[in-house]
């Protein structure tokens, strides 16, 4: 077997950093993306072919990605299980950034995104099909300013929590 290159040799590691930042640095960041902007949110634990389907179709719909990821303590409090998420929030922003779909990621500490979403101003706010659009705060404030807000379909058979529970029963 020969040595395989460093990682360096296969992707700009400082790019893949570059895509995570900071709240406090969010809305200089994004003011330099192109338009419009969608937002999404989640916890994207164990990354798998719905959330990339999803994030793809998101993207789709504008210039750039900006996704913000729950912290871990957010995660915890949306009651998947006392040991998730099973990724840290670190590793999932690195893991997010990795994807071409995705622009920004950055992170939020509330049970909503609702603080995040009203100082960025995306010009789409999407979730999951799951996810009655009509009901959340958050669209409410997106369609006060002029924005869009979509639920964009599941890719059926995929889930997280399906997943961690096929892998602890071996």
């Amino acid at each position: 077997m020969t040595d395989l290159p460093p990682i360096s040799a296969f992707t700009d590691v400082n790019a893949l950093s570059d895509k995570i930042c900071s709240r406090q640095s969010l809305m200089a960041r994004a003011s330099q993306l192109p338009r419009p902007i969608v937002f999404t949110n989640g916890v994207f634990d164990v990354l798998h072919r719905g959330h990339v389907m999803y994030l793809a179709q998101a993207r789709a719909l504008g210039g750039s990605l900006v996704v913000a990821l729950n912290t871990d303590d957010s995660a915890r409090r949306l009651g998947k299980g006392p040991d998730r998420p099973l990724n840290n929030d670190a590793d999932r922003a690195y893991v997010m950034a990795a994807l071409a779909s995705t622009s920004l990621v950055t992170w939020f500490d509330e049970d909503t995104p609702l603080e995040l979403i009203e100082a960025l101003k995306p010009d789409i706010l999407v979730k999951g099909g799951d996810y009655d659009m009509s009901k959340l705060a958050e669209t409410r404030v997106v369609e006060s300013y002029g924005g869009r807000a979509l639920a964009l379909p599941f890719v059926d058979g995929y889930s997280t929590t399906a997943l961690v529970h096929k892998i602890r029963q071996g």
